[in-house]
């Protein structure tokens, strides 16, 4: 049987300097966004980090940029309320309110989740969407809701596993047949996974020649 969605091959050796120089440079912050009309300017492509909350974006974002405390972590799920711009390069990196339960009240959640559905919508430079999808626990029917707007939206998207140092061996293997089998309903999903882990740096020059990569 054909395997469909296996893990990104290695970058070479230039695509992987590349992607280093792209995030070798000062990484700032821009704003955090609460409504649509204060998105910056779509003067350059983005990408941008989705997934349930506390699945590690911030934590991988920080490790992408090299910037401890870039992006504000938090064990606390829902912190992030806003989506949240930052320039690397000519390029956005957008780590984006996290979908899914949320420690904060029902009104402010279904808030900050709308706002997330009518950027991910309607954002005409994005290039491409990193659904985060912890290695422990596989993708959840949320994940999948957020999937399904991406396919009705053409919005491209790639995942990326977190936490991979959590498995290893039949447990990580059984992790990744589960998402692969979750992404074959997807048409919106690139086909090949990231494997990450944040606290390991493992993945992350993978994720950075990928970025650089896009146009």
């Amino acid at each position: 049987m054909e395997l469909r969605f296996p893990e990104a091959a290695t970058p070479d050796d230039a695509s992987i300097e590349v992607g280093r120089m792209l995030f070798a440079g000062e990484t700032t912050f821009v704003k955090g966004v609460v409504a649509m009309d204060g998105l910056p300017p779509a003067d350059r492509i983005e990408v941008c980090f989705a997934g349930r909350s506390n699945v590690g974006k911030s934590s991988l974002i920080n490790a992408l940029t090299g910037r401890k405390g870039l992006a504000r972590a938090s064990n606390t799920p829902g912190r992030t309320q806003e989506i949240n711009f930052f320039t690397a390069g000519d390029i956005y990196v957008v780590d984006l309110p996290g979908y899914g339960f949320a420690n904060a009240p029902v009104a402010v959640v279904e808030k900050w989740q709308r706002l997330l559905k009518q950027y991910l919508q309607g954002r005409q430079t994005l290039r491409r969407v990193f659904v985060l999808i912890d290695a422990r626990h596989g993708a959840k029917a949320v994940d999948e809701e957020i999937m399904s707007l991406l396919d009705a939206s053409a919005v491209t998207f790639q995942v990326v596993m977190t936490k991979v140092d959590k498995l290893r061996g039949d447990a990580l293997a059984e992790s990744l047949a589960r998402t692969r089998a979750a992404l074959v309903k997807h048409p919106a999903a690139y086909p090949e996974l990231i494997l990450t882990s944040a606290e390991k740096g493992e993945g992350i020059p993978t994720l950075r020649a990928i970025i650089a990569g896009i146009s």
